[in-house]
């Protein structure tokens, strides 16, 4: 049964991959800021958690690529971590700019009324307790407002179900890189209301699966025009993408 279907569908079709994370750097404030100056109105990011428990956003296990840092990111206190710079890996012009927790792009998305994809990416070992944990501080920092909650997503069933556990109300996506018999089984058995594929791994069978299960049909990362216009004429809901200053979002 899919407990989230009486949930508002929480994005428009056109969501920024991580903010604008390829001209801005990725899971950041300016990379949000800079997604909303090309006219999106939905992001999606990262999120995972310190070694105090503190839902932060980070796409990597290890801080090595995209801060100052070093190690495990999971390893760190939040208060260790705030200190980081996630700029400067980047471009000089956002040197200094630093990690953002779940509270910041929470305040950043509700003042805007922007809609969230918020990705699951726990730390290996720490499914369960990342889809707990941050199931519990959107309800927090959402204060249960369903038109505007944010989207779950994960590659992580575990993660889903933590997720479902402290936040059922909160809508969830299941995210798939490749090929699985069992996709849409896992889907509707963790009460999904989308399903987000690579974009190759999209056609017009598997759009039609989804639509027939209920759900909404998501790509990420599209980037070329001529997939754009194959994905649109073929009914996909929704498109996730690093080309925000090339795509105009239609809202």
């Amino acid at each position: 049964m899919n407990t989230s279907s009486n949930t508002p569908w929480p994005l428009p079709f056109w969501i920024a991959h991580r903010g604008a994370g390829k001209l801005a750097p990725e899971n950041t404030l300016a990379a949000f800021r800079l997604g909303a100056a090309h006219g999106y109105r939905a992001f999606e990011c990262d999120v995972k958690l310190s070694l105090d428990g503190v839902p932060f956003l980070l796409h990597d296990s290890s801080l090595r690529r995209t801060s100052t840092g070093s190690g495990l990111a999971s390893a760190q206190s939040w208060s260790e971590l705030s200190r980081l710079d996630a700029g400067s890996w980047h471009s000089r012009a956002h040197a200094g700019e630093p990690l953002a927790s779940l509270e910041a792009v929470a305040r950043f998305v509700q003042a805007n009324c922007f809609g969230l994809n918020l990705e699951l990416k726990p730390t290996p070992g720490q499914e369960r307790l990342t889809g707990q944990v941050v199931g519990r501080e959107v309800l927090r920092l959402w204060g249960g407002v369903e038109a505007h909650l944010p989207l779950f997503s994960s590659f992580e069933p575990v993660a889903l179900e933590g997720a479902r556990e402290t936040a059922p109300g909160v809508p969830r996506g299941l995210l798939l890189d490749s090929p699985r018999e069992s996709w849409l089984d896992e889907a509707q058995s963790l009460g999904c209301v989308a399903v987000i594929t690579n974009y190759r791994l999209m056609d017009a069978a598997r759009v039609q699966a989804i639509h027939a299960a209920g759900m909404k049909a998501l790509v990420y990362t599209a980037n070329d025009e001529s997939v754009v216009a194959w994905l649109r004429a073929n009914g996909v809901d929704g498109i996730i993408t690093d080309a925000v200053d090339r795509f105009a979002p239609d809202h």
